[in-house]
């Protein structure tokens, strides 16, 4: 355990020290299963998602059970630990995470994937699966990018697909029997083949076409050919407490899960398929989470958080029973991003204290919002924000994207042009109304297709494209009343690669660590160079994963995966979007796309 006082040498010495209020401490036994949270990026953005806490009280609330917390250590701390020849440590007993049964890392992003080779590192733990015995911890993986795992399989023991709280009781379940058994980690994750979620990559066996597609992926008996997600039908677990941050996090507030899941169907978003159907929280399990979250936490914000807040089935009774709790506390109330169709409810929200109000078109053009079925108009936009200005806002964020399928530059020079147009609403209220200026920011992001949604076919424009692209919007910006900022071009075609990638990246992922690679979700740390010496010295081109579209009949490396939704309905979105057809949301029409359970179906 290194000496605390030590951590004083450091950059913000509270990302290691622990000790904050609500966090778990526990008498450690010989019978009990220590698990380690291993957050990929520093405490501030770990401390941040609120994943990390559900599941941290979720396996905490059992006795035999003791989960506690990692980060990956910033750049002096990294320099300390091999330096001084230490093990990266948990937070809450200060014990080297190579003391633990279970390491944990959460995919939330792919540019965080040399960060967990890092950490292995930095533990003094083998980085592949193959090198470590029994004396080392199980390494296993959740989140969003386990959707595709195939790119981190050589470094993972098993992957956890779906909602944590589903399979996870029954995963320490077995753990626990085998420890007490004294039974092998090969014995231990054969039994797991059978939870809904589990994969175990050494289970299976890849091979790949002459053209470098995949051929066929065999399972090894008992392994299924077909892993099923995790899936929860009710949320009905959330701590009674959070653990409150002792230095300030890039989301400093309380976080209310009102809803998991988006009836929306954008066909660009991940989230809004992989995690349905939708799911809510009922209006009165909420309002108590708030006042926990108030009064255990001092938090002056909370947020609502869910992929569509707005769409929550009693958002308005929500609200104006939040506003009864929140209001004599002076603690504003805010949503992450909103539609613009709920403006009315908005002018409630912002009552407490005003902020600026996040919207994302995503495309500046009609034809566009069309393909990636926006389901909003270039009308429905203007009168939004005309209603957001009347309420009393004068600052909106604006989100787009560049590069997405079929786009053409009359499409992308939209986003400006439309830009304009909301400036120009902001002056058709009256003198008394326009108390400050309108500040109007923009950012466009690098479109990135992702597993298990319709644009998992589809082509990613190179780097040189974005920028030309990028460039030409940024040439048309009117810089009085609007600022631009956009993504890096370069780091998209990498996430772009990870994100479609096979089993054989592990070569290069690894390769990019070992040249340098880490925080490559920082735009300051990210080395393009690095990764192109790492694609050439695997013999791998990343134009091959991130630049080509997929054929029909492409075996995915995703495809043995069973998500919810069928293959055969994102392809039919997919031919959908190359046309410009709408598909309603699900709350007005079922959409027929495979989920099991979904309240519309039945």
């Amino acid at each position: 355990m290194i000496d605390r006082d030590r951590l004083l040498e450091l950059t913000k010495p509270g990302r290691y020290a622990g000790g904050e209020v609500h966090a778990v401490n526990k008498n450690i036994s010989a019978d009990m299963t220590r698990f380690a949270f291993c957050f990929p990026d520093v405490y501030e953005m770990g401390m941040s998602h609120l994943g990390l806490q559900i599941l941290y009280f979720f396996m905490n609330r059992r006795e035999d059970v003791f989960c506690e917390r990692a980060f990956m250590p910033w750049l002096d701390m990294i320099d300390f630990l091999k330096r001084e020849k230490e093990l990266l440590f948990a937070l809450e007993s200060g014990d080297s995470l190579n003391q633990f049964d279970f390491l944990g890392f959460t995919l939330q992003y792919e540019m965080s994937y040399t960060n967990i080779l890092a950490m292995l590192d930095l533990a003094g733990i083998p980085l592949r699966a193959k090198d470590r015995d029994d004396s080392h911890p199980i390494i296993c993986a959740g989140g969003p990018c386990a959707t595709n795992p195939e790119p981190m399989a050589d470094f993972i023991d098993f992957f956890y697909i779906g909602d944590g709280e589903a399979s996870l009781d029954t995963v320490l379940n077995r753990y626990h029997e085998h420890k007490k058994n004294g039974s092998d980690k090969a014995t231990f994750l054969k039994d797991i083949l059978d939870i809904p979620g589990i994969y175990v990559p050494a289970w299976y066996d890849v091979a790949y076409n002459e053209d470098g597609t995949l051929a066929n992926f065999t399972p090894q008996f008992p392994a299924p050919a077909i892993v099923k997600r995790a899936f929860l039908p009710h949320l009905d677990f959330y701590p009674d407490k959070l653990i409150t941050p002792i230095i300030e996090t890039v989301h400093n507030r309380g976080v209310l899960e009102i809803a998991r899941g988006c009836k929306r169907g954008c066909r660009f978003c991940q989230a809004g398929f992989i995690y349905r159907p939708v799911r809510e929280r009922g209006v009165n399990e909420l309002l108590a989470q708030a006042e926990m979250l108030i009064t255990a936490t001092g938090h002056e914000e909370i947020s609502l958080l869910s992929l569509s807040a707005c769409d929550h089935s009693h958002f308005e009774e929500l609200v104006d029973k939040l506003l009864e709790l929140t209001e004599k506390r002076r603690v504003n109330i805010s949503l992450p991003s909103t539609r613009l169709d709920a403006i009315a409810s908005l002018a409630k929200v912002q009552a407490v204290r005003k902020s600026s109000l996040t919207v994302a078109p995503e495309a500046g053009s009609q034809r566009m919002r069309d393909g990636i079925n926006k389901n909003l108009t270039e009308e429905e936009i203007l009168e939004g924000c005309f209603k957001a200005f009347q309420a009393g806002f004068d600052k909106i964020k604006l989100y787009f994207m560049a590069g997405l399928p079929n786009e053409n530059m009359d499409d992308l020079l939209a986003v400006p042009d439309l830009c304009d147009k909301i400036v120009s609403v902001y002056y058709q209220l009256s003198y008394e109304e326009r108390k400050r200026p309108v500040s109007v920011s923009v950012s466009t992001s690098c479109f990135v297709p992702k597993p298990f949604t319709p644009f998992q076919w589809a082509a990613q424009d190179d780097p040189d494209e974005f920028i030309k692209k990028q460039q030409e919007v940024k040439s048309r910006i009117n810089k009085k009343r609007i600022t631009y900022r956009y993504h890096d071009a370069k780091t998209a075609q990498i996430e772009g690669v990870l994100a479609r990638g096979d089993r054989r990246l592990g070569t290069v992922i690894e390769t990019a660590y070992k040249l340098g690679a880490i925080y490559d979700g920082w735009s300051e740390h990210f080395k393009y160079e690095t990764w192109l010496e790492a694609f050439k010295a695997a013999k791998l081109d990343p134009a091959f994963y991130a630049n080509r579209e997929r054929t029909a009949d492409e075996c995915l490396p995703w495809d043995f995966i069973e998500m919810g939704v069928t293959k055969a309905f994102l392809r039919r979105e997919w031919e959908k979007s190359q046309i410009g057809a709408l598909t309603p949301d699900c709350g007005q029409k079922c959409s027929d796309c495979g989920i099991k359970g979904c309240h519309i179906r039945g």
